[in-house]
């Protein structure tokens, strides 16, 4: 009996920031449960796992075979439900970001395990295992019952406090039975960005209020000020003023950074259920009937191109 905590590795080798979310959860988990939390890596990693231990887990199960080189979700789950059976694990636990969302429903049905998806704090485990998740794109909450002998919860990012201490984790090779990949990777394309967006703590996002592409240097120069991330409203993404990997809301990324700044974005209900469960929302915009003010937690009425460069240089000057 185990708590197993899925480690996302990027294609640089790189543990994701959503992945020291969840073993920090995972192991305070382990704690109500009175067990040991461990990890499972899956794809290569550049960092030491073993160092994984300082966020409260025990062991590392690596496994290591070029097939699970790049990200294929069939494959990955497959070798995924082996090492739970190795680890005799009850609860596995991913974040529900892209991978997380691809493989949890997966290993839910070839495991026979209840999942609960979108949690957002650590389940009730004295009696009932309870899980509190988000539901109607974070509108309300709903308490999630899971029943069946194993276990699986994905956490929503940026919705857990990661704590590092003192530790290091055994890693364990372990050995498993790896498909040959049904798709072929010819190429990869990678986005250029300083912040990823979905691990971003604090984003810049612009609408339609911008005008055209040519005038996104302001807002590039304030995401620079404030170490953030940039993305953009649907409309906007559809005109390719800006690639499609930035548009955030409902038909696009869903992120939860602790700042988001809205620049010229009216705030309809569909950008709104991508981005609402950001901790502190910021509009900018001129017209004061905008729906998005009703979300905000601070609104400026304003030119953007007046109010965001002397945000800007406000910003430069607090860090100077």
């Amino acid at each position: 009996m185990s708590v197993l905590i899925f480690i996302d590795i990027n294609e640089e080798g790189q543990v994701k920031k959503t992945s020291l979310e969840v073993l920090t959860y995972g192991s305070k988990l382990a704690q109500q449960l009175g067990t040991d939390a461990e990890g499972v890596a899956l794809a290569p990693a550049k960092e030491d796992l073993a160092a994984l231990g300082k966020y409260g887990i025990k062991k590392v199960y690596q496994v290591s075979n070029g097939a699970l080189a790049h990200f294929d979700a069939q494959v990955y789950t497959k070798a995924l439900a082996q090492v739970v059976e190795q680890a005799g694990a009850t609860v596995v636990v991913f974040s529900n970001n892209t991978d997380g969302k691809a493989l949890a429903p997966r290993l839910s049905v070839r495991l026979k395990a209840g999942l609960a998806s979108g949690a957002t704090a650590l389940p009730e485990t004295s009696g009932d295992f309870i899980v509190k998740k988000s539901v109607f794109s974070g509108k309300a909450f709903a308490n999630i019952k899971i029943t069946t002998p194993v276990k699986i919860i994905s956490l929503n990012p940026n919705s857990f406090s990661i704590e590092a201490g003192e530790g290091t984790a055994e890693v364990v090779p372990a050995t498993v039975t790896v498909d040959a990949p049904k798709i072929k990777v010819t190429s990869v394309q990678k986005q250029k960005t300083d912040v990823p967006l979905a691990e971003a703590e604090r984003v810049v996002s612009g609408g339609r209020g911008m005008k055209g592409p040519e005038n996104w240097g302001i807002l590039e120069d304030l995401a620079k000020a404030l170490d953030a991330a940039l993305a953009c409203s649907r409309p906007v993404a559809d005109a390719h003023w800006r690639p499609h990997n930035e548009h955030v809301g409902q038909t696009g990324g869903t992120i939860a950074p602790n700042l988001y700044v809205a620049v010229g974005i009216s705030g309809a209900i569909q950008h709104l259920a991508g981005v609402n469960r950001s901790k502190v929302i910021v509009v900018i915009n001129k017209d004061p009937d905008a729906p998005f003010f009703k979300a905000a937690d601070y609104g400026i009425v304003g030119d953007l191109f007046e109010v965001v460069p002397k945000f800007t240089e406000a910003v430069k000057q607090l860090k100077g």
